[in-house]
């Protein structure tokens, strides 16, 4: 199967607990480019009832063959026990971009 990039959308705490992961996974080149979008009102069941929060978005640019070290590697360092972590599959219209991201992450992991 051909390596593809994809997008992972990840809720965070706080924008200093998005910016420690983002780090975390560029260090590691498990991703190419993090965005990160700060205080987003969230709103969502917990334990029964209706809750909310101040969350910061995080969009990980990978390709699917390291998803599950990312995966991994957010769950190792997040502050919450059940994180968002959803796969968007993207299809690239400009190639350079894609070429860029495959040459800036590792393929070896």
């Amino acid at each position: 199967m051909k390596d593809r990039m994809t997008f992972l959308y990840v809720t965070t705490s706080s924008l200093e607990e998005a910016q420690k992961l983002a780090k975390i996974l560029l260090e590691k080149r498990l991703c190419a480019c993090v965005n990160l979008y700060p205080q987003v009102k969230s709103l969502y069941w917990w334990e029964g009832k209706i809750d909310s929060s101040e969350e910061t978005i995080m969009i990980v640019k990978t390709r699917e063959a390291l998803v599950f070290e990312v995966e991994k590697t957010i769950l190792e360092n997040h502050s919450y026990s059940c994180p968002c972590i959803v796969k968007i599959p993207v299809e690239p219209i400009f190639k350079p971009f894609e070429e860029w991201l495959f040459k800036e992450t590792n393929p070896e992991v």
